[in-house]
């Protein structure tokens, strides 16, 4: 029987206070803490789980402040490289249905490496709601490009 189960268990989520909606293919857990994004800490809340050798996120955080929203969206996407020494990004398509506009919101893949040495693949997606700031992602060796298409492409912002 478990031979048969499948390795993706798509669900959708919408967690508390995130105001959206999104796929994972597996049962996240959410945690929260404060970072530092731009000249301020402020609370960001990650759900997260591992499923067919990746792991799925989406880390989300108000900012309560309209011109900060560009930037930290810079920074999201620019920490997430640095975190694997990553190469230079590939960029690709991003729609996210109900997302403000913003020049800095994109996907990207870059190739980089764990801090054991591990070679990895990273697709991040960096957008906005209002001042509230969004980075889904998914990480893994190898990433099934069918998942990450449904992952992606299953991100959905309230109005």
């Amino acid at each position: 029987m478990a031979a048969c189960a499948p390795a993706l268990d798509w669900r959708e989520v919408r967690p508390a206070g995130a105001g959206i909606a999104l796929l994972f293919p597996c049962k996240p857990d959410s945690h929260a803490r404060q970072v530092r994004l731009g000249p301020d800490s402020v609370r960001l809340e990650l759900h997260a789980c591992t499923a067919a050798g990746a792991t799925w996120a989406l880390a989300f955080a108000d900012l309560g402040d309209p011109s900060r929203v560009g930037p930290a969206l810079v920074e999201l996407r620019s920490a997430a490289a640095r975190n694997l020494a990553a190469s230079e990004p590939q960029v690709l398509g991003l729609k996210v249905e109900g997302a403000t506009p913003n020049p800095a919101s994109q996907r990207v893949q870059f190739q980089g490496r764990m801090p054991d040495g591990r070679a990895v693949i990273e697709q991040v997606a960096v957008f906005a709601k209002g001042t509230r700031v969004y980075q889904a992602t998914a990480l893994g060796d190898k990433l099934d490009a069918d998942a990450t298409d449904s992952f992606f492409g299953s991100l959905r912002v309230a109005p």
